[in-house]
């Protein structure tokens, strides 16, 4: 490796990025000097095998590279085609949903057969996203990367609504407790979902039926994600504001307690407590699931 490969300029998702790597996507843009940005990004995403587990490439993480290079200097991007949308920038909230707010007292067992339903990429995701804009203490944030949603409804009546996501790529209490090295982490980062939601409609009085779904979850999720995504789901973890919850529905339903978050966020470069510091809650989904997820014996 020369002394130009090895200078970092800079590191993003995992990526140091060097001045070869720069080299390389300045003679990019000037061997397709009529691409968008858009194009451009698949076009390096496919030049540097930058694809997705399920096979799609990493075209927005590789766009968000390609411009802070740009702004830095350090590569010339072609002018934003006029009219392109940028659906992220332009995403509205959801919208609210009208559904049936009668209190419901009940015995898990008078509620009857449940129905959880994986709503991610039908008309029904859109129920999911307004329920918890309207009814979820931090509203409804869009999930980054590979995710699912659930709707759970007793009858056709919604009861709870789920979101699962990509993991965050570092979090020091769940690594620590998993054992493996940043080369593993990589590797087997989309093997581990992250449960970024998880509402029982405030209406619903209904005494363990929270645990009760996490199990369910528990169960179905990696058949889910590898139906989705062509791989499956080995651990999963969230937080919860030991301030403001104990948790007890998540630990009743057998995840345990992983450490705390340190509350400066993953963006931190300050070292100060910038947001709440929460419990970090996880569950294996199957007895090996560290050899699973590349810890070396």
């Amino acid at each position: 490796m020369t002394a130009s490969e090895a200078q970092t300029l800079l590191r993003y998702r995992g990526r140091d990025v060097n001045p070869a790597d720069v080299a390389f996507i300045r003679e990019l843009i000037a061997a397709h000097p009529t691409k968008s940005r858009r194009a451009l990004s698949t076009e390096l995403c496919h030049a540097w095998n930058w694809y997705q587990p399920n096979g799609a490439t990493r075209d927005m993480v590789c766009r968000s590279l390609m411009l802070m290079l740009h702004r830095a200097g350090h590569i010339e991007l072609p002018e934003p085609r006029p009219g392109m949308r940028n659906p992220l920038a332009e995403r509205r909230r959801p919208a609210p949903v009208d559904v049936d707010t009668t209190p419901l007292d009940a015995s898990l067992a008078a509620l009857g057969p449940l129905t959880i339903r994986q709503v991610r990429r039908t008309p029904d995701e859109s129920i999911v996203n307004g329920l918890i804009e309207q009814h979820h203490y931090l509203g409804y944030v869009q999930p980054v990367g590979e995710h699912l949603k659930y709707l759970v409804l007793a009858g056709d009546r919604p009861l709870a609504c789920f979101t699962f996501g990509s993991a965050p790529r570092h979090l020091a209490p769940r690594d620590k407790f998993i054992g493996w090295s940043p080369e593993a982490r990589k590797e087997n980062i989309h093997k581990i979902a992250y449960n970024g939601r998880f509402l029982v409609l405030p209406w619903v009085h209904v005494p363990h039926l929270a645990s009760h779904l996490l199990g369910h979850m528990a169960r179905r999720l990696s058949h889910d994600w590898q139906e989705v995504y062509d791989h499956p789901i080995h651990f999963i973890e969230t937080f919860v504001h030991f301030e403001r919850y104990k948790g007890t529905c998540y630990r009743a339903a057998n995840w345990i307690q992983l450490g705390r978050t340190t509350g400066r966020g993953k963006d931190d470069h300050t070292n100060r407590v910038n947001r709440p510091i929460k419990d970090v809650l996880g569950m294996a989904l199957c007895k090996r699931f560290r050899e699973k997820l590349g810890v070396q014996a």
